[in-house]
């Protein structure tokens, strides 16, 4: 009987603190803990007792990487709860909005992140010797990104002009007409990157995931829809808290995400959204997935890096779509006004799908909160594919067969410092 331990005490290349533990026995896994030891930072509970309109300027401040998402599921649940509908030019520069988040963390992900393991390097610095050309174009596509997140949010980290019920400015047409010039450019680089990412070695491995993701019946899924899998759920996010349920793990921080009544594990994030909204995709998005090989459907983690790309293509082309189109409102925002009830929304993270629930009093004081971010809606997920994937790996010199399990990791582009937003205490002081 042979028995080998992997053990990383501090993950590179993820955002935040997380260690990881596989255990294998004769050739298959035993275990696998995703380690997260990263201190709680307890959000909600800073939500409760602030009013409601500072909502959007608190979450911010939960990721550097996708502001906007909390932002955005923060502004639908309150909207939803005050019964305010967002339309026209505001609902649009909200996708665009979005559009700059998916481009800038995406291509993060892909070039400094996730590429390196694909080609031998310890990160992207070392990359950047070899692959010059490549790393320069990742930057300069990320920086596309960043802008749009400047004239929208007003600055690129923890955006400051998002408010509940559209925004404190909106932009004049004129001054989207540089970043459309800049996007042309980016569609053309997101090609290239899709292109690039599809000459890596990929593992064959596949897994029958249950995936959760919105959907929407007009547009790829960013801030609204139903949340539905490939398993027969379509609910509301309102429904959620019916549906799915979080619990703690003795090795994490940050908790587990499980369906309820049996329902297991689920992924959610670009594979599953690609998987159920495949149609929902821009026409060059579509033709490049099948150029680069890509199909309608992926069920190997390994090449989500290919879906991101794919992902990035539609950012670009939704956010010319709606610069395109784009007429300045004649207000920045619909006016709201506070009275008592409970909020419930749902909006596409980069990372996956980000649920938030509000619940304010008839002054508008946030009474309760919650924030289920997709890092730890997919933790467990992750441990499966390491019990499933890794033992195949086990005939691997040790240290080869530990950047297996760090690459299937960082297959899920966890962003740790998210996921540990909470942590529910019991004090016993018998």
């Amino acid at each position: 009987m042979t028995r080998k331990t992997v053990k990383i005490d501090v993950l590179a290349r993820v955002e935040g603190e997380g260690a990881l533990k596989v255990v294998l026995r004769d050739g298959k896994v035993e275990s696998a803990e995703f380690n997260i030891f990263e201190p709680p930072r307890f959000f909600e509970a800073f939500l409760r007792g602030r009013h409601f309109a500072e909502t959007p300027d608190i979450v911010a401040r939960i990721c550097g990487i996708c502001p906007i998402a909390y932002q955005m599921s923060a502004v639908h649940a309150l909207e939803n709860l005050l019964g305010v509908k967002v339309e026209g030019p505001l609902r649009d520069l909200r996708r665009l909005i979005y559009c700059g988040e998916w481009i800038e963390s995406h291509v993060l992900h892909i070039y400094m992140l996730h590429a390196p393991d694909f080609l031998g390097y310890d990160g992207g610095v070392q990359m950047a010797r070899d692959h010059g050309d490549a790393v320069k174009r990742g930057l300069q596509l990320k920086k596309v990104g960043n802008e749009i997140l400047q004239l929208l949010g007003g600055r690129e980290i923890h955006p400051v002009n998002v408010r509940v019920g559209g925004f404190h400015r909106a932009p004049r047409k004129r001054e989207l007409a540089p970043l459309a010039e800049k996007l042309k450019w980016a569609r053309e680089a997101a090609l290239e990157t899709a292109r690039w990412v599809a000459t890596f070695d990929f593992p064959e491995r596949e897994r029958d995931y249950t995936f959760v993701a919105l959907r929407h019946s007009d547009e790829y899924p960013f801030n609204e829809g139903r949340i539905v899998s490939n398993m027969g759920l379509d609910i509301s996010p309102s429904e959620y808290d019916s549906h799915f349920e979080e619990t703690h793990v003795a090795h994490s921080t940050a908790l587990h995400s499980h369906l309820r009544n049996g329902g297991g594990v689920y992924l959610t994030g670009p594979m599953a959204r690609y998987n159920l909204a495949f149609e929902q995709l821009s026409a060059l998005a579509k033709e490049t997935a099948r150029e680069i090989g890509l199909g309608e459907s992926c069920r190997n983690p390994y090449r989500s890096i290919m879906v991101r790309a794919v992902e990035t293509i539609y950012a670009c082309d939704e956010a010319l779509r709606v610069i395109e189109n784009y007429e300045q409102p004649d207000r920045p925002f619909v006016p709201v006004e506070p009275r008592a009830g409970v909020g419930h929304a749902a909006t596409e993270a980069p990372r996956g799908m980000l649920y938030h629930r509000y619940q304010i009093d008839d002054a508008g004081t946030i009474t309760d909160a919650q924030i289920v971010p997709p890092t730890s809606q997919n933790q467990a997920c992750l441990e499966e594919d390491l019990i499933d994937f890794i033992g195949g790996f086990s005939d691997l010199p040790h240290k080869e067969l530990q950047y297996r399990c760090e690459q299937t990791v960082r297959n899920y582009d966890p962003c740790i410092s998210c996921a540990t937003h909470f942590l529910k205490l019991e004090i016993d002081r018998g």
